[in-house]
């Protein structure tokens, strides 16, 4: 395999992280604002609350709204910045092919990667599907006449492999991935290190905007749920997630942003 060259270097690459950290922290400003506690509310799982003696709505929203924005998170972070990060170094091209975010082709090689943010575990149906999405690919490139290297790669974690008996792609991760695109072993860390105090100056931005979230919530759910003296009516809440008639609920306008 021929070495690939060094990419991007610092100068080049702190400029690139601070705009993708913005576009990240811009849209989990964004989903956070848009978010309707409703949506979120029917997939909870009201017994557990019960169970667990959840007694103030302030704890439920804060609860229900710190699971949302852990899983948020992970999603908008991948695409906001490992794969924006990606596509920005040399050589690389985004794939139009399903499945798959990149291609790096070389001489007599054709890697494809499916870049995911973190090595979560796969079930069956899902790598069925992957290995499907890359044997797609693989009968699209066969004119080109090169090897095809499919590459299910995470952006973060030490999950690797080759391919095995069933699966045509193999896995790569962390360190190992990013040398891989970059041919700087260093380069993962960078990722960290030129983050620098931009995340400490947009931190006060999204607390103001999280207790916003809780109080209007909170109030939502108090209204919602609650009976004259304050108690949780755990029955309407139930019914509201898992009955066959749920409980009809005052209509609420959209969420207006205050003016400045």
């Amino acid at each position: 395999m021929e070495r690939w060259r060094i990419t991007l270097p610092s100068e080049k690459l702190e400029p690139l992280i601070e705009k993708c950290l913005d576009d990240f922290y811009q849209r989990r400003f964004n989903r956070l604002k848009q978010l309707r506690l409703r949506t979120v509310l029917k997939r909870k799982n009201p017994y557990l609350f019960k169970a667990l003696a959840t007694e103030q709505a302030s704890e439920i929203v804060t609860s229900i709204l710190e699971a949302y924005v852990s899983s948020s998170d992970e999603t908008i972070f991948g695409d906001a910045y490992f794969e924006k990060i990606a596509r920005n170094l040399s050589d690389i091209k985004v794939s139009d092919a399903k499945g798959v975010d990149l291609i790096k082709e070389e001489e007599k090689v054709i890697h494809a990667y499916a870049l995911k943010s973190g090595p979560n575990p796969y079930n069956s149906s899902q790598k069925e599907r992957q290995n499907t999405e890359f044997l797609e690919l693989k009968s699209r490139l066969m004119k080109l006449q090169k090897q095809f290297d499919p590459v299910l790669a995470y952006a973060y974690g030490r999950k690797s492999g080759p391919s095995s008996a069933k699966w045509i792609y193999r896995e790569t991760s962390g360190q190992q991935f990013w040398k891989e695109l970059t041919s700087d072993d260093d380069f993962y860390l960078k990722l960290i290190r030129l983050m620098r105090d931009v995340p400490l100056r947009r931190k006060d931005e999204y607390k103001a905007i999280w207790d916003r979230a809780i109080n209007r919530f909170t109030k939502e759910f108090t209204e919602d749920f609650c009976l004259s003296d304050g108690r949780i009516d755990w029955e309407k809440l139930t019914q509201f997630v898992s009955g066959i008639n749920p409980p009809r609920l005052p209509r609420r306008k959209p969420m207006r942003e205050a003016v400045a």
